[in-house]
C-alpha cells in the first residue's frame, strides 16, 4: 500500500486550524439542524395532513419582474468562470457524483477551511442512487450506515439488520441539496475528469474538458482540455463502464499499479465490508472509494445496498483530511472530542475503518 500522503499542514495557517478546532466545525455543524430525528418504523402509520395554504400572489394574474436576457446571462458566466478561477488550485478534487462521491463531500465540507470541487460527467450527478436494484424505487440500507442517515435527517422504515427508504432519490436529493449549500463547495457537473496530473510520482489534480467533448474527440479536430489542481484527488468513478473506473484504469496505463482485475460476482455480505476496508490512498494523492475500489482488488459486487457507498465516501473523506494534516475520525483527533457527529458512522467496527 502506498504510503499516506505528505502531510500539507503548512498550507493551512495555524490561525485557520485554531479557529476549526475551537469552532468544532468538523463533523460538529451539520448542514442543517443537529437534532436527531425519529425513524419511521415499519409499524408506524404517517396520516399527517396537508392543508393548502394561500400563495403568496396572486395566480389569477401574475407576472414577472422584467429583465434583460443579456443580465441572465452574465449572471450565470461571471458566477461560473469566478468559481474556475477559484477552484483552479483546490485542497480536494472528487472525481465523480455518485453516492460515495457525495459521502465523501459531504463529510469534507463540515471542515470550512476545506475546499471541495466536484468533477461530474452527467449533467444529473447522483450515479445509480436515484433507483435501487432493477430500477425500483426503494435504497436498502444495512446497519450501522443507518447512522448517517439520521445525521441527513432521511426517514426510513427499520428492520433487524438493515432500513429502508422508500425511495431511493430521498437519500440522493437530500445530501446534495445539504452539501450544494455549503460555500466551500462547488459542483461542476456536465464535466469530465479525461486525465490525471501527476508529478513526480504523485497524483497532483486533474484534467477536466466539457463532458460533451470529450465524448466527441473521435469525430471533432484536437480540444484540448482545461487542468484543475489539488493537494488530495478522490476518485469515486464507479464499477467499469463508458466514464467508470476512469482513475484507476489511468493509473494502470501510466504504471503507476499494475492492475485493473474487476469486480467479482456478488456477494453482499463480502462485498460491502471489503470496500469499506480497502478503501484507500492507491498511490501518493490519489485516494479511491466507493465501487472503484472493487475493480482494483477484484472484490465482490454488493448489488442494490448502498451502506458501503456512504461509509466508504465517509472513510475516504477522512483519509483526505488526515493527508492534510486535518482532524480526522481514523487517528483519533476528532473521535469524541467535541460532538458525537464527529465519528464516523461505521467507527464500532474497526474492521471497517482501518486503512
Amino acid at each position: 500500500m502506498a504510503s499516506m500522503a505528505t502531510t500539507f499542514a503548512s498550507s493551512l495557517s495555524t490561525k485557520a486550524r485554531t479557529s476549526f478546532l475551537d469552532q468544532s466545525s468538523f463533523h460538529g455543524v451539520p448542514v442543517a439542524s443537529p437534532t436527531r430525528i425519529q425513524p419511521v418504523k415499519s409499524n408506524q402509520s404517517k396520516n399527517t395532513p396537508i392543508t393548502m395554504s394561500a400563495t403568496p400572489y396572486d395566480l389569477g394574474s401574475f407576472t414577472f419582474s422584467p429583465i434583460k436576457e443579456a443580465i441572465v446571462s452574465r449572471e450565470m458566466t461571471r458566477r461560473y468562470m469566478t468559481d474556475m478561477i477559484t477552484y483552479a488550485d483546490t485542497d480536494v478534487v472528487v472525481v465523480g457524483a455518485g453516492s460515495a462521491g457525495l459521502s465523501c463531500a459531504y463529510e469534507l465540507s463540515k471542515n470550512p477551511n476545506v475546499q471541495v470541487a466536484i468533477i461530474e460527467q452527467s449533467v444529473s450527478p447522483g450515479g445509480g442512487a436515484w433507483l435501487g436494484g432493477q430500477l425500483f424505487s426503494a435504497m436498502v440500507v444495512r446497519k450501522p450506515a443507518h447512522l448517517f442517515l439520521d445525521e441527513l435527517e432521511i426517514e426510513y422504515d427499520e428492520q433487524e439488520d438493515y432500513v429502508v427508504i422508500k425511495h431511493a432519490a430521498l437519500f440522493t436529493s437530500t445530501i446534495m441539496s445539504k452539501l450544494l449549500a455549503r460555500p466551500n463547495v462547488k459542483l461542476f457537473n456536465a464535466v469530465a475528469a479525461e486525465d490525471l496530473i501527476i508529478k513526480g510520482g504523485r497524483v497532483g489534480g486533474v484534467v477536466t474538458n466539457w463532458a460533451l467533448v470529450a465524448m466527441n474527440h473521435d469525430t471533432q479536430s484536437c480540444m484540448d482540455p482545461n487542468v484543475m489542481e489539488a493537494k488530495v484527488v478522490v476518485s469515486s468513478c464507479g464499477h467499469d463502464g463508458p466514464m467508470g473506473a476512469t482513475g484507476v484504469k489511468r493509473l494502470r496505463s501510466v504504471g503507476m499499479i499494475e492492475s485493473v482485475p474487476g469486480m467479482k460476482a456478488l456477494d453482499m455480505n463480502a462485498a460491502e465490508d471489503a470496500i469499506v476496508r480497502l478503501t484507500r490512498e492507491i498511490v501518493p494523492g490519489m485516494i479511491v472509494t466507493g465501487m472503484e475500489v472493487a475493480e482494483i482488488d477484484g472484490s465482490p459486487r454488493m448489488g442494490p445496498t448502498f451502506g458501503a457507498m456512504m461509509i466508504s465516501g465517509q472513510k475516504a473523506a477522512h483519509l483526505a483530511l488526515k493527508a492534510l494534516g486535518l482532524p480526522n475520525a481514523l487517528d483519533g483527533t476528532s473521535v469524541g472530542s467535541v460532538q458525537p457527529e464527529m465519528i464516523l458512522a461505521a467507527v464500532d467496527s474497526g474492521e471497517t475503518v482501518d486503512a
